[in-house]
């Protein structure tokens, strides 16, 4: 969200991005109002102009279709969808069968598949393990889409190395830290809790995920909501403990009003439960610093004159 803001700041409206920069209703639809303009094809986009990828990452092709149609492309790839880029490259290049873990269909899975697609397969839950084929069984590696359950991850890893001993893990954890932090958080909210409230976009897989662990660890119920104004009264009735949590790419006014739509109801003591503190923060796109830099510079160098 910030990149497209910043975006429209230097650059004025309209600035066009190419599908949502994040999987979240009230978040496009601010930046709609600011002036972006939300595309589903790069193809979209009138010569001249500039398109922004969004966090899910995009195939090496889409940046070949931006040059070709004449428009600055500024990438805005989530840093941990493009470690997992790379070491799919890495791997391909020293000639692994790559299994990756995700939902077949999201954008993340598209994007990190353009990068090797001849040597990429999509492994779409434990049951899909079973319909894996490989060339040597002794080079084969797993990764993964950043916004997956961590549990459900594992238990395919599991089901994969049952297949293929020899399954090489990534050299890092690719579930992306906000969505690990999230799931461990309400494991311990929904085994406490009747109900639990997730904030988050249908189409975010992340907040998908956070339903599921909430129900698995021992909640009664649990929704996906946008925001307050989807909550539904019935819900509560014999509840006495409600959790709430949301997506990773979910603003806090919509947490907030959550909270305050439940402390008008009479559920106003609040709990944090906040096993990690998360202090991680990632900069703006190469492009846009480059273009602040050179702003700045030509500031200091007017004033100076």
């Amino acid at each position: 969200m910030i990149a497209v803001e910043q975006a429209l700041e230097q650059y004025g409206a309209p600035v066009y991005v190419r599908h949502e920069i994040v999987h979240n209703k009230y978040v496009v639809k601010t930046l709609e109002r600011k002036g972006a303009i939300f595309v589903e094809e790069t193809a979209e986009v009138p010569p001249g102009n500039i398109v922004i990828f969004s966090a899910h990452g995009v195939a090496p092709v889409v940046h070949d279709e931006a040059k070709q149609g004449r428009l600055a492309s500024i990438d805005a790839t989530c840093p941990l969808v493009t470690k997992v880029h790379k070491e799919a490259v890495r791997f391909a290049q020293d000639d692994f069968d790559i299994l990756l873990i995700g939902h077949e269909g999201h954008e993340e899975v598209i994007g990190t598949s353009g990068e090797a697609p001849e040597h990429i397969q999509l492994v779409d839950g434990p049951e899909g393990a079973d319909r894996i084929e490989v060339r040597d069984p002794d080079k084969v590696v797993w990764l993964s889409q950043t916004t997956l359950s961590v549990d459900e991850t594992m238990e395919t890893v599991d089901r994969l190395k049952g297949r293929f001993p020899n399954l090489l893990d990534p050299p890092s954890d690719d579930i992306c830290y906000a969505t690990q932090n999230r799931q461990v958080a309400v494991k311990q909210v929904g085994a406490e809790s009747d109900l639990v409230i997730v904030v988050g976009s249908q189409n975010s897989s992340n907040s998908q995920r956070l339903v599921e662990v909430a129900l698995d660890a021992g909640a009664k119920a649990s929704y996906l909501i946008d925001g307050a104004e989807e909550i539904d009264e019935a819900w509560l009735e014999g509840v006495t403990t409600v959790g709430v949590t949301s997506g990773a790419s979910v603003p806090e006014v919509l947490v907030d009003g959550v909270l305050e739509w439940l402390a008008e109801r009479g559920y106003a003591d609040v709990d944090l439960v906040q096993p990690v503190d998360e202090r991680l923060t990632f900069s703006l796109p190469k492009e846009l610093r480059r273009d602040l830099r050179a702003e700045a510079a030509a500031l200091a160098a007017e004033a100076a004159d």
